[in-house]
Order: C-alpha cells, then sequence, then structure tokens
C-alpha cells in the first residue's frame, strides 16, 4: 500500500499506536495490572523503536510479536470493552503489514480462544479476513487454524454470525486460491520439471507444490473429504459441515479457478479421483429412485432424492462439462448419460426440470455438441451420446403431452400464478381471436387434449435458469405447468440455431455475410442455399465434412419428430413461426451438405403440416380443436362463390415458409407453374394482398364482402409474405428464355381468366397475375424485347377493362414498365437504338385511345416522370410526348388537367433547347389549350406565365430557332412543290419565326377575352410585356398584322365585353375568396381588362411609334386608337376613364419614352405626372436584361442609340393633333356636361379624371397653337368651367379636399389655372393676331374668381358644405372654391400689369369688368366666406387701378372708360361704407390693420384720383367727395363696449378723409362753382359738428363732478381738438383768396367755447386743448379796421 508508507501514515500510525496502548493501560488500571504495564513497557518499545530506525514498519514488523503482546493480553482479560479495543489495534497493525508470522500465529491463537468462549464473533470474522486478505504472512498450520474458526463460527445459533461467516468462508476460500494464481504468475517465466505424480502417493505431502499451491491443495482435497463425510486432513478441528455449504464451495472454485486444474497435474488428479467419484456417489438417490413407487410424504431419506444437494450437483456437472470436458471425458459421458436418464417420466417433476435446464446450458454451446459429437457418436463403441440427448428431448416432449402431471392438470390462469420463474407474458402477437368467444390465450401447446402453456423463459441463445439458481431452497419446489416443456422447446431451437451456425460458418470465409444474416434470421440461410453450393467448399477438409454430417445425422430424426408433434400441437404463432423456422434451417442446412434424405424429410413435414392438396389447399376446414386459430374467412376465388374458405394462422405460416422453399428451389418447377401460381394467386387472394408500386402485393384493405375475415393476428404476417412473393418472381431472371416464356404464358392465361370474372361486376378482381407479370417484366428488363409485345399487349387490353380496379393495375404495370423500359441501361443505349425508343413509348401514345379518366391520369404521370428522368434523350418521341399532354380536353376534369399542365411546366423550363424547333408551335398551342381551360385558375395563370417564359426562349435563342426554322420552311415547300399542293399554315406571308411570334400573340389575344379577370389581367400583361420585349424581333411588315390582327381585334372585343358587362354584385370568388369592393361586379373586372388592354395599346403606340409611322395606315390606326381611349374616357366608370386619359397622354408623349442602350425591349415605366392610383404595368420578368448576340441584334441596332429617336417631320403631322383635340374636346365637354336628372346613381366623374383631362391640355396646346382660334378658346373655356364646378362624393373628399381651413388649391385647379396659363404665355410671345384672346382669358378668370363669394352650381346638383357633409353617405360635397378664387385674382392682377396697355384689353372694358368682379366681395366685406377674399380683393384693386388709372386718363378722351368711373365710385362707397357688421371677436390689431387698409383706399384717391380730376367726369369727383366728407365725420359706432370705443371710430381714417378733403378743397384753383359749393358746405358741417361736440362735453363735465367722463367721450373731444388745429393749419396753407369769409368767421367761434374747456380735468384733453388754442394768436390783431372792412 503506498498509501501507508508515506511518512504521514507512519506516523499516525506510531501516534494512534501509542494512544491505542494508553488507552488499553487506563482500561485494566484497577482490574489488570499486568495488562497495564505490558501496555506501558509497549509504549516505551514503540518510542525506542521509532527513535532507533530509519526503516520504522520494517522494524515494527520484526518486533511485531512484543509490540502485539499487550493487545493479546489485553483479549486475554475477556472484557468485552477492552477485547474490542484490542481487536481495533491489532487489525490496525494488520492493515499497515507491520505482523510478522509468529505474532500472527499468536494473533490466531488467540482469536481462537476468543472463538470457543463465543466472545465477540463478528469482529473475530472480521479480523480473520483482514489478516488473511493484508498480507500472505499465514501459511499452512495458521492457515488452516484461521479457515477453520471461520466453519466453526459458521455453525454457531446467532443468524447473523451463520450469514457472515459463510461469506468469510467464501471469501477466505477465494483468496488462498487467489494467492496461487498470483505465485503462479511470479513465477511464470521458471520453467519446471513436472514431477510425476504416482498413484497412491501421500495425500498429506505434495511436494512438489509451492507453498500457496500447497494450501489450496489442501484447501481443496479437505472439502472433497468433508462433502464426502470424511475427516479432514488439513482443516484440523472442524466440528461440523453441510454438504450443501460444501458442494457451493466445491462449485464456486471450479467455476473460478478452472485454470489451476487444467495446468497443475496434482489438482487434475484431485479433480478424476475426487470430485468426479463423489458426484456419482451422490447422483445415486436420484439414478435409483422412480415416482410412484413410494408416494407417502417421507420415504427413507437414503431412496428420496434431495433438491438441494441434487441441485448443487447439477450445477457441479454442468461446471465440469463446460470446463473440463477435455480432462474428463470418460467421466463426463458418464454425467450426460445420467442427465439423460433424469428427464424419465418416472423422476420427480422437479429433477427433470433441473435436469432440461442443465441440459439446455449444453445445447447453448454449439462447440461442446461438436466435441460430444466427435467423442463418443463417431467412435465405435462408445454410447451415441448426442443422438440420445437429442432423443431424449423428443421422448421427454412426447411423454409431456402423454402422460398428464400428477395432481389437477393447472388451468390456463393458474399457469401463471404458481410460476415462481416470473409471470407468464404473452407474446404481443397473441392476441388472436379464440374461438371460445375472443378470449385472449396463452401462448400454448395442445395435443389431443392435453394444454401445455408456453412460458417466456429467456432469450434466445442464452441459457437463464430458474430452478438451478435457487439456493436458498430446501423443499423441492412446484414446478409451474409447462415450464419443463417450455425449456425443451428452447432446447431444440437452441440445439438447432447453435448446430446451423457453427456449421455455416465454418463451410467457408467465402460466406461471412450469410452467415451472419442467418444467425440473425435463419429463414433467409435457405435461399441462398441452391446458389452458395459452390465448389470451394468441397476442397475442405474431410474430417470437418465428417464430423458436420454425423452431427446432422444423429440428430435429424429425433429434432424432427419433435419438431413436428411441436408443430401440430402449437397454437401461438411465434412457437410456430420457431418451429417452423427451425425446419426450415435444417432442410437448408441438409441440402448444403448434400444430405437428401433429411432435407426432403423436413421439407415434406412443412408440407405437411400445410397440407397441401393441389388446387383446394385453402378449403382445409380449421379442426375443432381450439388451437387452430382461424386468422382469414374468405370466399373462395370463383365466378359463383360457394360458401367460405378458412385459414389458420398456422396455415399462414406454413405457406409463408412453402414460399421460402419455392423460392429457393424454383428452378425445378418445370411446367407445374400454372398450378404452382393457381396456388399462390388463392392463397393471396384469400388474405387479401393488394399489389403495390413494382408489383409486389402488400396487405390491402378486406375484400368487401359479407363473410370476409382477417384478423390482425394475419396482419403482421402479410408483409412478409408479399416479400416472399416477390423474391420468387426476381428469381425468374434466371430462368432462361423458354422457361421465361412459360411463365408470361402462364401469367396471361391467369389474367385473362381473372378479367372473365371480374366482368359484369364492381367486385374486387384478383390482380396477381397482373401484378406479377409487372414483377417479371421488371427483373427481365435486360432482354424486353423477346416479351415486350405479349406482355403490353396484354396490359393495354387490361386497361380497358370496365372493371376500375382492373384497369387501373393495368394502367399502372403499363406506365410501371414503359418508365423502367427508358430508364433501364440498354445496350445499345436508347439514343442509338431509335427503333427501340418508339417501341417503349408506342403503348402510351396508344393510351390516349382510352376514355377511362383514370387510365388518362396514369398515362399523364408516366409522361411526367420520363419527362424528369428522361427529357433530354427524347428526340423523336417529342411530338408523341406533346400530343398526350394536348389530348386533354376541358372537360376531363380537374387532376387530368393538373397533371397534365405539370408536364407542360417542366417541358417548358426543362426541354425548349433539347426538342426539335418544329415542335416549338405544337408547344404554343399546348400551352394556350391549357390557359383556356377553366377548371382551376392556377394552371390558367400559370400556363400564361408559361407563355412568357416560351417568348422569352423565343428571343434568347432567336436566331437558332430562325435558321432551323427556315430549313425546315424549305424542306416543306419543296415537297408541298412536288405533291403540287399549296403550303397551308397560319399567318402565311409572314416569315416561320415571324409566324411563331403570330401564334404566341394570338393565343395571348385570346386568353386576354377570357370569362376570368384573373386570367385577362395576366395574359394582358403577359402579350403587352411580350411585344415590348420582344417585338424589335419581327420584320417590319408584320407589325402590321400585329397592330391589325392582333391589338385593335382585342380591343374591340374587350370594349364589347365591358359595355355589356353584368352590373350584378358578386358575393364571393369561389370559396371563401372575399372580393374588394372596387372589383365585385364583372362590369368592375372587366374595367380592370379594358384598362389593362388600352393602356398596353397605348404604350406599344408611343414607343414604338418610329417602327408603326412608316407602314402606310398609320393616320388610320391613330384615329381608331383615339376612338377607343374616347370612348374608354366616357365610359361611366371612373378607373377606366382615368386610364384611357393616362393612356391619351401616353400617345401624345407628354413624357417621352425613356430608350436606355442597355435595354431597348424594355417598355418604358408609364410616369406621366396624374395623381392616379394605377402604377405602371409591367410584365413578368421584364427587368431582364436581353443579351443580344446575333443578327437580331443587328437589327435593332438603328434604334438602340443613346438618345430618343428623333421626332421625325411625319410625327408632327398636324392632322394627328387635330384629331387628339377634337378627341379631347369630346371626351372633356361630354364628360363635364352636367346630367339632365340626379338620383343615386348618377355618374359624376372624378377628380382626379378631371385633372387628368385638364392636365392634358397644355402639352396637346403646344402642337395645335398655330390654328388655335377663338372658338377653340371657347370651347376650352366651358370645359375649364364646367370642370371646376364638378362637385365631389362625399367619401372621397377626405382624400382630395385638404382640410376646409387650409387655403390649397385642389390639383385639378392648379391644372386649370396651368391650362389657361400656357395659353396667355403662348398669346404673350404669339402674333399680333393672337391678343384678342386677352379679354376671354380674363373673362375667364374673372368668373373663376367670383367663385370666392358665389360657388358655381352643377346643373340641379345639390351640394352640402364640406363641413355638414358626412363622410359615409352618397352626398357631393362642393369644394372650398375660395383658394382657387384668390389664385385667379392673382393671375387677373398679374396678366393685367402686363397687358393693360394692350388694345383688346382697352377696347374690351378689362378694367371694368375686374372692378366689378371686385365689388363684390369688397362691398360683401366682412361677409365674405372667407376674411382673406376682401383683403385679397382690395390690394388687388390698388394694383389694378394704379396701373388702370393712368391707361383711363390717357383714353379718357374716347369715351371707352366712361362706364368704368361710376362703378368704381360704386366699389369704394360698397367697401369703405360697408353695411357688413365686423365679427364679435375681432380684436383691436386687427381692427388697426383694416383701419390701415381703408386709409390705403383713401391714400390712392388722394394722390391718383383727385390731382387729376380735370380728366375725370365730374359727377365721379363728386361721389367721391361726398364719400369723404362722409368719412371725415367722425361717425360713432353704438356696437362697441365703451374700452373699445376710441380704436373702432377709426380715427385715422377719419383724419385721413379730413385732410384729404381739405387738401383737395383748398390746395387747387376752383374751377367751377359746383366745387367750391362742395368743400364750404363740407367745412361749415364740419365746424358746427365740432361746435356741439364742445358743447356738450362741456355740459357732461359740469355735471359729472369728481367723476371721469366715459372714455369714447373724452377720444371724441380730443379728436375734434385735433381737427380743428388741423383745418386750422390748412386753412393757413391755403391762399387767402380760396377761403370764403364765413369759414373764417365760424372757426373764431370757437374759441369762446374753447375756452369754456379749460376747467376740464383730463389731461389729454388739456394737451389737445393747448395744440387747439395755440393757432389762435394768429387772429389776435387790432380789431377796428379789420371790423369796417369786414362791414364793408
Amino acid at each position: 500500500m503506498s498509501g501507508t508508507n508515506s511518512p504521514e501514515a507512519v506516523k499516525k500510525l506510531l501516534e494512534n499506536m501509542q494512544s491505542d496502548l494508553r488507552a488499553l493501560s487506563l482500561e485494566c488500571k484497577k482490574k489488570f495490572p499486568p495488562v497495564k504495564e505490558a501496555a506501558e513497557s509497549g509504549i516505551i518499545k514503540v518510542k525506542t523503536i521509532a527513535a532507533r530506525n530509519t526503516e520504522i514498519l520494517a522494524a515494527l514488523k520484526e518486533n511485531s510479536s512484543e509490540v502485539v503482546q499487550p493487545f493479546l493480553m489485553g483479549c486475554g482479560t475477556k472484557e468485552p470493552k477492552i477485547t474490542q479495543l484490542c481487536l481495533a489495534a491489532i487489525q490496525r497493525l494488520m492493515s499497515h503489514e507491520v505482523v510478522s508470522e509468529t505474532a500472527a500465529g499468536n494473533i490466531i491463537n488467540m482469536l481462537w480462544q476468543l472463538m470457543e468462549n463465543s466472545l465477540e464473533e463478528l469482529k473475530l470474522l472480521q479480523t480473520v479476513l483482514v489478516l488473511l486478505t493484508t498480507n500472505t504472512v499465514v501459511h499452512d498450520e495458521a492457515l488452516s487454524k484461521a479457515i477453520v474458526l471461520c466453519f466453526r463460527l459458521h455453525f454457531t445459533k446467532d443468524n447473523i454470525t451463520n450469514n457472515t461467516a459463510a461469506a468469510t468462508v467464501r471469501q477466505v476460500v477465494t483468496v488462498v486460491f487467489e494467492r496461487m494464481v498470483a505465485e503462479d504468475e511470479r513465477h511464470r517465466d521458471i520453467i519446471e520439471q513436472p514431477v510425476l505424480v504416482q498413484a497412491n502417493s501421500n495425500r498429506r505431502s505434495v511436494s512438489t507444490l509451492k507453498p500457496c499451491a500447497k494450501d489450496a491443495y489442501m484447501l481443496f482435497q479437505d472439502l472433497c473429504q468433508l462433502v464426502n463425510a470424511d475427516a479432514p486432513y488439513w482443516l484440523v478441528g472442524m466440528t461440523e459441515m453441510t454438504r450443501t455449504f460444501g458442494l457451493e464451495l466445491l462449485e464456486s472454485v471450479l467455476n473460478d479457478f478452472p485454470q489451476v486444474f487444467l495446468q497443475h497435474q496434482e489438482f487434475s488428479f484431485l479433480l478424476k479421483e475426487r470430485v468426479c467419484p463423489l458426484v456419482i456417489k451422490l447422483f445415486s438417490p436420484n439414478i435409483k429412485f422412480r415416482q410412484g413407487s413410494s408416494t407417502s410424504s417421507s420415504p427413507a431419506p437414503v431412496e428420496k432424492p434431495y433438491f438441494p444437494i441434487c441441485m448443487r450437483l447439477l450445477r457441479v456437472v454442468s461446471v465440469l462439462i463446460k470446463q473440463f470436458y477435455s480432462l474428463l471425458v470418460t467421466e463426463c459421458e458418464i454425467f450426460l448419460s445420467l442427465l439423460v436418464k433424469f428427464l424419465d417420466a418416472d423422476k420427480p417433476q422437479w429433477l427433470r426440470a433441473v435436469a432440461v435446464e442443465s441440459i439446455h446450458r449444453l445445447c447453448v454451446q454449439p462447440q461442446l455438441l461438436r466435441s460430444f459429437c466427435q467423442s463418443y457418436d463417431m467412435k465405435q463403441h462408445s454410447t451415441k451420446v448426442f443422438r440420445d440427448i437429442v432423443n431424449a428431448l423428443g421422448s421427454f416432449i412426447q411423454s409431456l403431452f402423454l402422460v398428464p402431471p400428477t395432481g389437477n392438470p393447472a388451468t390456463p390462469n393458474q399457469a401463471g400464478n404458481n410460476n415462481s420463474g416470473g409471470t407468464v407474458s404473452a407474446p404481443a402477437n397473441s392476441g388472436m381471436l379464440g374461438i371460445g368467444g375472443g378470449v385472449t390465450l396463452l401462448p400454448a401447446f395442445e395435443y389431443r387434449g392435453t394444454w401445455i402453456p408456453i412460458l417466456t423463459i429467456t432469450v434466445q441463445g442464452s441459457a437463464k435458469a430458474t430452478y438451478l439458481e435457487m439456493l436458498d431452497k430446501v423443499e423441492p419446489p412446484t414446478i409451474p405447468e409447462g415450464y419443463a416443456m417450455s425449456v425443451a422447446f428452447h432446447c431444440l431451437l437452441d440445439l438447432v440455431r447453435g448446430i446451423t451456425s457453427m456449421i455455416e460458418g465454418e463451410l467457408g470465409e467465402v460466406e461471412t455475410e450469410c452467415q451472419t444474416e442467418a444467425a440473425s434470421s435463419p429463414t433467409q440461410s435457405s435461399e441462398e442455399q441452391e446458389v452458395q453450393s459452390t465448389s470451394d467448399q468441397m476442397d475442405k477438409e474431410i474430417v470437418n465434412r465428417a464430423v458436420w454430417e454425423e452431427m446432422v445425422n444423429a440428430c435429424w430424426c429425433g429434432l424432427l419428430a419433435a419438431l413436428s408433434l411441436l408443430l401440430d400441437a402449437s397454437t401461438d404463432e411465434a412457437a410456430t413461426e420457431n418451429i417452423l423456422k427451425a425446419e426450415l434451417t435444417m432442410a437448408s442446412l441438409c441440402g448444403r451438405l448434400g444430405l437428401v434424405t433429411s432435407r426432403d424429410a423436413f421439407i415434406t413435414a412443412i408440407c405437411k403440416a400445410y397440407s397441401i392438396q393441389g388446387q383446394n389447399v385453402m378449403m382445409i376446414s380449421p379442426s375443432s380443436e381450439s388451437h387452430q386459430q382461424v386468422v382469414a374467412v374468405g370466399q373462395p376465388l370463383a365466378v359463383q362463390p360457394q360458401g367460405t374458405v378458412m385459414l389458420t394462422s398456422k396455415n399462414i405460416q406454413c405457406m409463408r415458409t412453402l414460399l421460402n422453399l419455392a423460392h429457393c428451389h424454383g428452378a425445378v418447377l418445370g411446367t407445374s407453374w400454372q398450378l404452382v401460381l393457381a396456388t399462390l394467386q388463392h392463397l393471396v387472394w384469400i388474405l387479401g394482398l393488394k399489389p403495390s408500386s413494382g408489383g409486389a402485393l402488400k396487405p390491402g384493405r378486406a375484400v368487401e364482402g359479407p363473410s370476409t375475415v382477417l384478423t390482425t393476428a394475419v396482419m403482421t404476417d402479410l408483409p412478409v409474405i408479399s416479400n416472399i412473393l416477390s423474391r420468387l418472381f426476381e428469381s425468374s431472371q434466371y430462368l432462361d428464355d423458354v422457361s421465361l416464356h412459360h411463365l408470361i404464358n402462364a401469367l396471361c392465361s391467369l389474367s385473362l381468366e381473372a378479367m372473365d370474372m371480374a366482368y359484369g361486376n364492381n367486385k374486387e378482381p384478383s390482380l396477381f397475375a397482373v401484378a406479377k407479370l409487372l414483377e417479371t417484366g421488371l427483373v427481365n428488363m435486360h432482354r424486353i424485347e423477346i416479351l415486350w409485345r405479349p406482355l403490353t399487349g396484354h396490359l393495354l387490353e387490361v386497361c380497358q377493362h370496365p372493371n376500375s380496379r382492373m384497369r387501373e393495375w393495368g394502367a399502372e404495370a403499363l406506365t410501371s414498365l414503359i418508365k423502367a423500359g427508358l430508364t433501364f441501361n440498354h445496350d445499345p443505349p436508347l439514343s442509338e437504338n431509335q427503333r427501340l425508343q418508339l417501341l417503349l413509348l408506342n403503348p402510351l401514345k396508344e393510351m390516349s385511345s382510352i376514355n377511362h379518366p383514370d387510365i388518362r391520369l396514369k398515362q399523364l404521370e408516366c409522361v411526367l416522370q420520363i419527362l424528369q428522368s428522361q427529357g433530354d434523350s427524347l428526340g423523336p418521341g417529342w411530338p408523341l410526348v406533346l400530343g398526350v399532354m394536348g389530348a386533354i380536353r376541358n372537360d376531363q376534369g380537374e387532376s387530368l388537367i393538373r397533371t397534365a399542365f405539370q408536364c407542360l411546366q417542366l417541358v417548358v423550363t426543362d426541354f425548349l433547347p433539347t426538342m426539335p424547333c418544329t415542335c416549338l408551335q405544337i408547344v404554343v398551342d399546348v400551352a394556350g389549350s391549357f390557359g383556356l381551360h377553366n377548371q382551376e385558375l392556377n394552371i390558367s395563370l400559370t400556363s400564361i406565365g408559361l407563355l412568357w417564359n416560351i417568348s422569352d426562349y423565343f428571343f434568347q435563342r432567336g436566331e437558332t430557332i430562325e435558321k432551323e426554322l427556315n430549313k425546315e420552311e424549305a424542306a416543306q415547300q419543296k415537297q408541298a412543290e412536288e405533291k403540287g399542293v399549296v403550303l397551308n399554315r397560319p399567318f402565311h406571308p409572314a416569315p416561320p419565326f415571324d409566324c411563331l411570334w403570330l401564334c404566341l400573340y394570338a393565343k395571348l389575344g385570346e386568353l386576354c377575352v377570357d370569362p376570368r379577370p384573373a386570367v385577362r389581367k395576366s395574359a394582358g400583361q403577359t402579350l403587352f410585356s411580350t411585344i415590348g420585349a420582344h417585338g424589335t424581333l419581327l420584320q417590319h411588315s408584320t407589325w402590321h398584322t400585329v397592330i391589325w390582327k392582333v391589338l385593335f381585334h382585342l380591343l374591340d372585343r374587350v370594349r364589347e365585353s365591358s359595355t355589356t358587362a353584368d352590373k350584378e354584385k358578386i358575393e364571393s370568388g369561389g370559396g371563401n375568396i372575399l372580393i374588394h369592393h372596387s372589383r365585385d361586379t364583372a362590369e368592375k373586372q372587366w374595367a380592370e381588362t379594358w384598362v389593362l388592354t388600352l393602356a398596353g395599346v397605348a404604350r406599344i403606340f408611343n414607343t414604338r411609334r418610329y417602327l408603326l409611322q412608316p407602314l402606310g395606315d398609320f393616320s388610320r390606326a391613330w384615329d381608331v386608337l383615339l376612338d377607343h381611349i374616347q370612348s374608354a374616357a366616357l365610359s361611366k366608370n371612373n378607373e377606366v376613364s382615368l386610364a384611357a386619359l393616362k393612356s391619351f397622354q401616353e400617345i401624345l408623349q407628354i413624357v417621352s419614352p425613356v430608350r436606355d442602350s442597355d435595354k431597348p425591349e424594355t417598355p418604358p415605366a408609364v410616369n406621366v405626372p396624374v395623381p392616379v392610383l394605377l402604377g405602371s404595368i409591367s410584365g413578368p420578368g421584364l427587368s431582364r436584361p436581353f443579351v443580344r448576340t446575333d443578327s437580331i441584334g443587328e437589327r435593332l441596332g438603328r434604334y438602340s442609340s443613346s438618345e430618343p429617336p428623333t421626332v421625325t417631320d411625319e410625327l408632327e403631322d398636324l392632322n394627328l393633333w387635330w384629331a387628339a383635340w377634337n378627341t379631347w374636346y369630346r371626351i372633356g365637354s361630354e364628360s363635364t356636361k352636367p346630367p339632365i336628372t340626379f338620383d343615386k346613381l348618377t355618374f359624376i366623374p372624378s377628380q382626379p379624371f378631371l385633372t387628368a383631362l385638364i392636365q392634358i391640355f397644355p402639352a396637346l396646346y403646344q402642337h395645335i397653337k398655330t390654328g388655335f382660334n377663338m372658338d377653340d378658346l371657347q370651347k376650352l373655356g366651358v370645359i375649364l368651367h364646367s370642370a371646376v364646378s364638378v362637385p365631389i362624393s362625399s367619401d372621397a373628399s377626405p382624400f382630395i379636399l385638404p382640410s376646409y381651413t387650409e387655403a390649397v388649391l385642389t390639383s385639378l385647379q392648379e391644372a386649370v389655372l396651368t391650362a389657361l396659363d400656357v395659353l396667355q404665355k403662348a398669346i404673350c410671345v404669339g402674333p399680333e393676331n393672337m391678343q384678342i384672346m386677352y379679354p376671354a382669358i380674363f373673362d375667364q378668370l374673372l368668373a373663376f374668381v367670383e367663385f370666392s363669394c358665389k360657388p358655381p352650381q352643377y346643373g340641379q346638383l345639390e351640394t352640402k358644405h364640406i363641413a355638414n357633409a358626412k363622410y359615409n353617405q352618397a352626398e357631393w360635397v362642393a369644394l372650398n372654391y375660395v383658394p382657387f378664387a384668390e389664385r385667379s385674382l392673382e393671375v387677373v392682377v398679374d396678366l393685367y400689369q402686363k397687358t393693360a396697355c394692350h388694345k383688346a384689353v382697352v377696347n374690351e372694358k378689362v378694367l371694368q369688368n375686374i372692378i366689378k368682379t371686385l365689388r363684390v366681395p369688397l362691398s360683401l366685406k366682412y361677409s365674405c366666406p372667407s376674411e382673406s377674399t376682401w383683403r385679397l380683393a382690395v390690394s388687388s384693386l390698388l394694383k389694378v387701378l394704379s396701373i388702370g388709372l393712368p391707361v383711363a386718363r390717357q383714353h379718357a378722351s374716347s369715351g371707352k372708360f366712361d362706364s368704368m368711373w361710376p362703378e368704381l365710385a360704386n366699389t369704394f362707397e360698397d367697401f369703405l361704407f360697408t353695411k357688413s357688421i365686423p365679427p364679435d371677436n375681432l380684436s383691436i390689431q386687427e381692427f388697426q390693420r383694416n383701419e390701415s387698409i381703408d386709409v390705403e383706399v383713401v391714400q390712392l384717391i388722394s394722390t391718383e384720383i383727385l390731382p387729376y380730376a380735370n380728366f375725370i367726369p365730374k359727377e365721379f369727383v363728386g361721389q367721391i367727395m361726398t364719400m369723404l366728407n362722409k368719412g371725415s365725420i367722425h361717425s360713432q359706432s353704438s356696437s362697441f363696449t365703451e374700452a373699445e370705443i376710441d380704436i373702432r371710430l377709426r380715427e385715422e381714417f377719419s383724419k385721413m378723409c379730413f385732410e384729404t378733403l381739405l387738401q383737395f378743397s383748398f390746395s387747387n384753383k376752383v374751377t367751377t362753382p359746383q366745387e367750391g359749393y362742395i368743400s364750404r358746405m363740407a367745412l361749415s358741417v364740419l365746424l358746427k359738428r365740432s361746435q356741439d361736440v364742445l358743447h356738450r362735453y362741456i355740459e357732461d363735465e359740469r355735471l359729472s363732478g369728481k367723476c371721469p367722463l366715459p372714455r369714447q367721450q373724452v377720444t371724441e373731444i380730443i379728436f375734434v381738438l385735433k381737427a380743428v388745429s388741423t383745418l386750422i393749419d390748412s386753412l393757413k396753407k391755403t391762399q387767402p383768396e380760396n377761403v370764403d369769409g364765413n369759414t373764417w368767421a365760424q372757426v373764431i367761434a370757437l374759441y369762446p367755447t374753447l375756452v369754456e374747456c379749460i376747467t376740464c380735468s383730463s389731461s389729454e384733453v388739456c394737451s389737445a386743448l393747448k395744440e387747439a388754442l395755440v393757432p389762435f394768436k394768429d387772429f389776435m390783431q387790432p380789431p377796428a379796421s379789420k371790423v369796417q372792412n369786414g362791414e364793408s
């Protein structure tokens, strides 16, 4: 122990020893002084040893006797406490291996004393064990004494001690032998001279052995003595011993240390001389005993076998045979014979059971059996032991059936209860339909009324015994019924398994694989039997073969007898299976060894079990005994079935085994195929096996019939049977041609019978023959030509059979064969053997003539698979294959169409390049026809996608296809000329490649008017995308056909369908697909198609104009297109009409197409600035760049420059543009004309439509401006006006209208203004004669300005204000026209600023009209819908007047402006003194701002009008004066609060009026008396008013006392004071002669009143007063002369 040698461990040991000694000395202090002294001297001893020696452990060992002494003395005290302490200390010393031999001897003596005093027995055992296991110092006498001590303790009264001692003995015995093995290991290299052992040498002195071996020898010898009840030689002191314990010890030694006995002669001698005789002697009671001779409960003990000893003896025998057979050949013969005898029926049941278990242990060791055979059976005068064993098992089994067990036969239920070896567990598949009414039976054997259950005992191949292991039982156990039988049965099976696997294994390494399979499932070994017997096995040693043959010959009779009996009796499927497997395995083995008799015997046994009697094999009525489980009941296979046929499960199992045999020996069947096949067919029929892929038969549904029953039990077997059936036919490939024809003819005639039976009823037919024809064809593919015609000919007949199952399988077989034929690796390959290829494909074409849809589906599935696997190599087979797809009609059901379509998809995606170009048109036709199938929408849509892919392919491979087609065309032309017929082909004059395109376009065109909207949409997109992307490949002349025959033809059909489409609502789109409300009527769905088509055609006209214009009838085509656009635009569908305009925009090239040099084929994105909800239409795959590497590329070369094609003169052709203008006008006038009556359904054009319409005009105008005259302008005006007047439906308003508060124009209004803007700009730069259009434009704009106060009416339609409209009701909402009107006004002002002096503008009284229009909002002022309106109106008026008045003055003489002045005066009047009341919530700042506007107007009057009074009519001036006068009188408004009144009095305005009045009155020379009168009158009124105000103020001031006066009165007085000072200033500035004397008088008269105001309390009034009084100083003059002058 490395752990105990370390310094720490040593140190600890020393400490522990000292503490133990101290403890001992303490304990013994009082009672045992000598011990105390010994302990104390021990302490000193230990210390000295530790001090003096470096190797402390060695020193301790040397002195161990003395060191141990105190502890031994302590044990001698017999005090329990002290004894325990001492024993523990001693054990510690032993575990450190510091005990010498002497000390060990002393310890053992001391232990012996304790044992004799029965003290601390368990501790003793522990101490002995430690002593013997830690080291090897105990030998010889001491060892024997220690062992005896343990034995003695085993036989005490105390149970625990007994058991512990028994375990210790076992361990000690093991230790003794282990020491010997270790000793041998150590001396292995020293070669010993063997010493011959004398026969009678002294048993005590085995001098040749080494010490440990000697101990072992002595021990083993004494064990034999003890078991034999003799005195031991070595174990002196033994008092008692039991045989059972002795036998167990012997067995364990023999089992654990066989090498000891095999390597040492001394021990071998003991085996032979001692053990074997002992065993034989002990067996004697068992051999002599006969059951039944004495049944009393206690016979003489010698006679009765004793279970514990007998069982242990058998265990010893098993070990002896297994381990030492080579040493004990003769003895083993005796043992084996005994075993066989113990199976006799007159032995007790338990003895037979343990004997069978022992034999089972032998049966699982084939090599041992082989040795028996070699040692006994093959020797001349020896017992045939191996044969006897097998036969004994057989008779044992038989006897179990014949002799009922003593006591009551156990019922099945009790059988499980008394099985002490584990409960009976029935295998899973035993749940059969019991005849007794469905009780689940236990697996069992039943024979002539004897019922024996089968118990699950062991896993196969291992012998796990139950009773041989019952070492604790004294009484013989009760053996459950069936236990012995089950073990015997397993013996047989394991025997067969072992022998066959061993012999087959030895048959040569060539078959290693087969051998492993045979081990796992012996059924397979038989199949390979014939094939595998090759010559190399013959060269194996003769000896081996002799042994094998002897083994088989020895056992087969017994085996066969036993197995046949069991097979007959078996009621359990698993058991039957195992028996049959065993028989089959034996048959196979005999066959391989060439032992004909035995092989045939086994085969016969199987056949007999199945009772083959020709055709009526199935008619066996099951025996009435319960174990014949009926597993299948069915009608016999006949035209008029009579009664029913029953099959038992055993029938089935035998049949399966028989099939295996038939398969293995198939070659010898010869002409009896018909019978064999009929028999198999019958079995298959009753079991309800149905053919599956490849012709194998698989379990199907039970036959539909009242009397058909298949139990679950048989269901599990079916797959195996079907498998074997298939293999039977697979082996037909090894037959020669003649035999093969025999087989096929037999199958065909069988099939014809089945067909006859199936006529006239729809019952399930027998498909056996069809399935097997298929299977035979498949395995013989390498020579298919010799059987193809008869095979397919027959199958095509089957395909037409009225019975659906029959024809379905005919088709399955036929298509499987065709597929297999095409994929098979023929020699030469099919590509070089076209005849064979067409031969193989031909039946596929012939299937098209059969009308049954199920057959056609199979045919198409076959085509699909052929394409997937063989598509690349079809070559000449293409037309045939495409023909099959195209032959599907619309009425043939969805699944057919779907499958055919899958085939087509595959062709288009993968195989276009590999097929001849002449087949391409067939592909287009077939694809088109699928688009028109209305069974399944997705197929139609996908087929359109395929057409796109095809077009793509044409484009990419154009050059190659063109060459090949031209070549083909030339060849056909030549043939046609030779025959003198005209070559007939569609679109004839065009070249063949173009015809291919035209076919494609025509197909897509048909799809564009399909009844289903989705198909139309997809087809339309694809058609236009292909024409757009690939159209440039066409010859120029072909375009004519495209335009007239394809595009316009399509437009006509679409228009017609759209206008006649149903307006009924479609609830749902089939199934539960919801339809969006924008598509929920047929009309709406057609609308979408119309949109798409029109857009597509327009785009082609736009992008390909350079190709189309040179065609000659372009203008006619243009008119047709415009007509289509017009009818679409006027259709009562917003979507269509809007899209029509979009197309209109496109053909007018409002956005010129972008042509990118990389992608000249990509149609441009439709990028028109219209707020439209339609995106640009894109076809599938449009983004793909086309790489052009061929002549087509060159053909395109001239168009693919990087700039847009230059617009040619023809394009500018005015006729085209005027045609477009007329169309535009018609659309505009029709669409915006208000309807006569209104109801819910009235169609009112949408805002986006109108916007788009108006937006077209500017671009159109650019092209027609040269001829655009007033009439056209009038037309335009009407349309613009009507368009703007159109209301919006309330549900669209949130999208189109801004929120009401935002002043934003709608896009329509913007467009209208833009149109007018374009016109005026054109007039501006245009020739003179165009300028007469200005007034008309002004009129138009002014009409729009009026909308600000009076929105336009749209016919009789009532519109609501937006704020009151309900979003979700169908109401019409008037737009907020204010922003539009205001913008129009701005435009008017701008325009007028530019054009005021133009003759037309002057002549047409434009200024007057402007003023007249502005008068409305100005007079409304606060009542305007929007406040901004009147403000803008004022500023506009000011701007216009600032420009217009000078012009008016210039033309004063001409009188062209005469009518304008009164209008202007009224306008001023209405604005400055408005009748509308300002809103209550007007803020002070707002009011001031408004006042400043009024002031501006007065300023304008003072600067622009009054100074030029001479050029202005007098009445007008008079009106102005009156107005100013009115303004200067500071009228008070009563509606204001007092706080605000001073501001609301428009001080500034009044002051401005006043000043202007004064300035006007006095600064000019008075020209007329009338004017002077006006001004004088005005002044006097003013002064009079001032006087009144002042008087009233003074009154109020006096009355109010301390209270301040109201604010407004103070303000008024201040204003009056200011006015007075202003007046005096003005009068002074004026020339004296202009001022009337009266006026002065009135001014001076104010003075006294002013003076009276001085007392007022308000400081503001005071300061104003001061300013008013100061000017009076100029009147202070000496009075005298003045008065006189005045009077005179």
